[in-house]
């Protein structure tokens, strides 16, 4: 079951404003990865289900870092009640999907599990706020809309919390765009995550893009206060 409350989890989200995410399918590079993001400041990171067993190598570093108190460790591209259900059982403290999906919406609400649905027009915000949803990814991010779509949703919809995912990068001027039109988080992957500090190991590098990155994020929420929970 899930570690850390839904609460939690979403304050985290909002708090630090940004959810790494990333997948890899040998768990000691995972691991690096995590605790190169946990040690750059950030609190949830999100692994996604991509590969071939990916849910072993989601368990393990759910074991791996059970003791360590800044990991709040979510799955993402979940389409399906049957692979949340998996993953929650294996510790998941966060669901992420590119589509927005009733039955897991129920499945993680009966589990008090925070469910963040891709969705790409108000209609499908709207929804999965009446499932319970308190953050809704917009996703793919940029072709949706990028920044003017948040800022167009904000007016219609102020209690919307919005976590694009899909379009963002670490540069200032990105991240501007999207606080500045109203995101609560962000989304942030291969931007963050780039597949050549990976395959050299260079997980110091990860860690202190992370520092820099969260650092201009705290900037831009001072000048952008988020709506927290």
């Amino acid at each position: 079951m899930a570690k850390f409350s839904r609460v939690t989890v979403l304050n985290n989200m909002i708090g630090t404003g940004m959810v790494p995410v990333f997948y890899h399918p040998d768990v000691d590079v995972a691991e690096q990865i995590v605790r190169a993001c946990l040690d750059g400041g950030v609190r949830c990171v999100e692994f996604t289900n991509r590969g071939d067993q990916a849910h072993l190598v989601f368990g393990e570093l759910v074991r791996r870092f059970w003791e360590d108190g800044r990991a709040i460790l979510g799955v993402g591209s979940v389409v399906d009640p049957a692979t949340a259900g998996l993953y929650i059982q294996l510790g998941a403290s966060f669901v992420v999907g590119p589509i927005l999906n009733p039955e897991v919406a129920r499945l993680c609400n009966r589990r008090k599990v925070a469910y963040s649905p891709g969705c790409g027009s108000a209609s499908e915000i709207s929804e999965a706020e009446e499932l319970g949803v308190e953050i809704a990814k917009v996703f793919p991010g940029s072709q949706v809309g990028g920044p003017a779509f948040v800022k167009a949703i904000s007016g219609p919809m102020p209690w919307t919390r919005i976590m694009p995912t899909g379009g963002v990068s670490p540069e200032k001027e990105n991240l501007r765009a999207w606080f500045g039109a109203g995101a609560a988080c962000v989304g942030m992957g291969s931007k963050l995550i780039t597949k050549e500090l990976v395959t050299a190991g260079d997980f110091d590098a990860i860690r202190q893009k992370t520092v820099e990155t969260l650092a201009l994020i705290q900037d831009l929420k001072a000048q952008y206060p988020p709506k927290m929970m």
